[in-house]
């Protein structure tokens, strides 16, 4: 995927808003996740080969809070590359300028592939006939007191044996290893170029 370096706080500003995933973070979306969520690479490899696991031909894959659809796209590959071309993944995300990234970045690809972008929120789309979901650092979106909720939509649109992607950031009890990874996860985007603001 092509895109621009992530400069959008490098700089001072006089009134920092607050983040949204508009079209300047979407043109520099690519740079943004490998420099600010260590091991991301792996989670969208690990998200297309199990996609191939679990795909099964005329059922669905779910990729919940897609962003710039990484993670669609390894899913697609993953299953054209096994003869499941047939089945869709279904890309959701509520931001416009991501699922129009999203709509040009398959247009470019050298092969079509199976993808339906679709925008819109995921609390309110439906989840049916889904052989896989992922949800890769989408949750942390959601109000707490609506994950539950999500989370049971989810379950109840899956197919006896489908499985549920889930990463994300968390916190830990011990407030001493909290801070611990918080601190480390600073370290990490420091070392990647990311000032303090």
């Amino acid at each position: 995927m092509s895109n621009g370096k992530d400069q959008l706080f490098a700089h001072p500003m006089g009134e920092v808003a607050d983040f949204t995933f508009d079209s300047a973070v979407a043109a520099v979306f690519p740079d943004m996740i490998r420099r600010s969520v260590p091991g991301y690479a792996t989670v969208i490899s690990m998200t297309g080969l199990l996609a191939e696991r679990y795909a099964q031909t005329g059922k669905y894959c779910y990729d919940l809070g897609c962003s710039l659809g990484e993670g669609s796209i390894a899913m697609a590959s993953r299953l054209q590359a096994v003869g499941l071309s047939a089945q869709r993944v279904i890309a959701v995300d509520n931001s416009e300028a991501m699922i129009s990234r999203l709509q040009d970045l398959i247009k470019g690809l050298p092969k079509p592939l199976a993808i339906d972008p679709v925008c819109a929120d995921i609390r309110e789309h439906i989840i049916e006939d889904a052989a896989l979901v992922a949800l890769n650092y989408t949750l942390q979106f959601i109000p707490i007191v609506e994950r539950l909720t999500l989370l049971k939509a989810i379950a109840e649109g899956m197919n006896p044996g489908a499985a549920l992607i889930l990463s994300e950031k968390i916190v830990f009890d011990d407030s001493a290893v909290n801070e611990l990874f918080v601190g480390l996860h600073h370290d990490f985007k420091r070392a990647n170029g990311y000032s303090e603001l």
